[in-house]
């Protein structure tokens, strides 16, 4: 009885030490780990890395009329830091009352001489032919980067004739800056294959299609130099190696257009990179692909591994709408990441946001996801 009885205290002593143990470990792994999505509600994020910290601005968020931002010491876990730009500010250009709440839409923010630029498109409000679509991009100052944002000036940078949307700065090594848009897809139709294919079947009588420009900007962001470049469009011919994944909102019969937008450039060595997406953003297909160049305005040839961010669900995963991404690195600075929106099961039609692992390297991008399993966290150097 004694030897049964000591039998058992032993036993179950070590149950518990080997449980305790289970959890310790369980407990680190949670630790030490980070899982997309994100808890962060944000169309378009880009990240803006200074002074050790991190800053998140995107599409929505329950933002009023402007722009919010998110604040990370880790770029995994997010404190919300409030309205960071009200389109009322004595500068403000944009048009509160237009469509879809003025679009204030893809915010990106970056740090020169101590101050912080907010790069974004709006609604304007001078539209005399009373257009649905009447996008512009304008910027403005703050002294952090929480702000209040204020416009530089009451009208946008320019004024190409078309509605834009989607900027992107890039700073080059020999000091000049270079602004990247999308021009929309609103009474832009333009004849291809594609647009061919989609009269005889039925599908649709044109395609309207996004591209995205370059134009090099003044230093003091007051305006522009030069006429804008074309640098991306979809491809003309359906035998394209692009065309398949880059007409998918068309052929899936979702919508009459086809983007190019939400394009980010960067340089490795002596290559250009810009990432873009395609396709409908309110849709499954949208996904991510790159293009790259010898030089900020191109020309640019489109990889042959694209695209390389695209829903999973083929393979049995649950994201779809992959897109509109912005780059980071780990707080060492030694792994780049892919910041970029999607959706799931879960999430519905709200876009959240993913961070995934990227690798550059003799003019080609991979990016590591989308991933909804537990990922290693960013490296700190610690």
């Amino acid at each position: 009885m004694l030897k049964n009885l000591f039998l058992l205290l032993v036993s179950t002593s070590l149950f518990m030490h080997q449980s305790i143990a289970q959890t310790l470990q369980r407990g680190v792994s949670a630790k030490d780990t980070y899982s997309n999505p994100l808890s962060v509600q944000f169309g378009d994020p880009f990240v803006l890395h200074t002074q050790g910290k991190y800053y998140m601005y995107g599409t929505g968020a329950g933002a009023n009329k402007g722009f919010v931002a998110y604040s990370s010491d880790d770029m995994v876990s997010w404190k919300r830091e409030g309205q960071v730009y009200f389109h009322d500010n004595p500068q403000g250009w944009s048009d509160p009352n237009a469509k879809w709440g003025g679009a204030y839409w893809a915010p990106e923010v970056y740090e020169v001489k101590g101050k912080f630029y907010l790069f974004y498109s709006a609604q304007w409000k001078v539209n005399p032919t009373h257009e649905e679509e009447n996008f512009r991009i304008g910027v403005a100052v703050a002294d952090k980067p929480t702000g209040p944002f204020i416009d530089l000036t009451n009208k946008p940078i320019f004024d190409p004739g078309y509605p834009i949307i989607d900027a992107n700065v890039f700073f080059d090594t020999d000091g000049k800056a270079y602004l990247y848009y999308s021009r929309c897809c609103y009474k832009h139709p333009v004849e291809s294959e594609v647009a061919d294919l989609a009269r005889q079947k039925g599908w649709f009588k044109e395609i309207e299609e996004s591209w995205v420009y370059g134009i090099e900007l003044k230093s003091d962001f007051s305006g522009v130099v030069g006429e804008p470049v074309l640098l991306l469009r979809p491809p003309v011919k359906l035998g394209d190696k692009q065309s398949d994944w880059e007409s998918r909102s068309v052929t899936a019969r979702e919508v009459n257009r086809r983007w190019t937008e939400g394009s980010v450039t960067f340089k490795k060595g002596n290559t250009y990179y810009m990432m873009y997406s395609a396709n409908y953003f309110g849709g499954q297909h949208y996904a991510i692909g790159y293009a790259t160049a010898s030089s900020p305005l191109g020309p640019y040839k489109k990889a042959a591994n694209n695209p390389i961010v695209e829903k999973n669900t083929p393979r049995g995963g649950s994201v779809t709408g992959t897109g509109h991404n912005s780059i980071t690195y780990s707080p060492d600075g030694k792994e780049m990441f892919c910041v970029y929106h999607a959706r799931t099961s879960k999430t519905g039609d709200e876009r959240v946001v993913f961070i995934d692992r990227m690798e550059v390297g003799k003019g080609i991008i991979k990016v590591l996801g989308p991933t909804t399993t537990p990922q290693k966290l960013p490296s700190s150097g610690r």
